[in-house]
């Protein structure tokens, strides 16, 4: 689902400014898993394509201070880290848009986790907490169906 990725560039892009210049397409094959993952989920279905991109916005913000972004192309590591701050708020921010606090929680944490998993140097542990929280996404995020 690297849809997720090409919006988010789009996005990045559109923005303008020093992100724009340090905006790539996603390759083809680039791994969004965790964005379709957290979209399928039987609360966040109906606003999928939403989820999905805040999910990977998210995701590109951890990969900018910890592993290789998909979309940020530059070799100015105080740019990177700033892009990843930027990208964590610009997630939060459109999850908190639409209503779903405890969903901000739990990515928030699922951030947290993967900072203290990181320093302690432990980026397995990162991985499973990314995994996990994005399945209590799917489980419980979005709005609830039905009245």
């Amino acid at each position: 689902m690297t849809e997720a990725l090409r919006a988010l560039a789009g996005r990045l892009r559109g923005d303008g400014g020093l992100l724009a210049g340090a905006t790539a397409e996603p390759a083809p094959d680039a791994d969004a898993s965790l964005g379709a993952a957290a979209a399928a989920g039987p609360r966040t279905r109906a606003d999928a394509d939403e989820y999905a991109l805040l999910v990977e916005a998210i995701r590109e913000g951890y990969l900018a201070h910890y592993g290789a972004a998909r979309v940020l192309r530059t070799d100015d590591a105080d740019l990177e880290l700033l892009a990843g701050d930027h990208l964590y708020a610009l997630g939060l921010e459109r999850l908190a848009a639409l209503g779903d606090l405890d969903s901000v929680a739990i990515l928030a944490g699922v951030i947290a986790q993967g900072a203290r998993a990181h320093a302690e140097h432990r980026p397995a542990d990162a991985e499973a907490a990314w995994h996990a929280g994005v399945q209590e996404v799917a489980a419980r995020g979005g709005r609830p169906s039905g009245p």
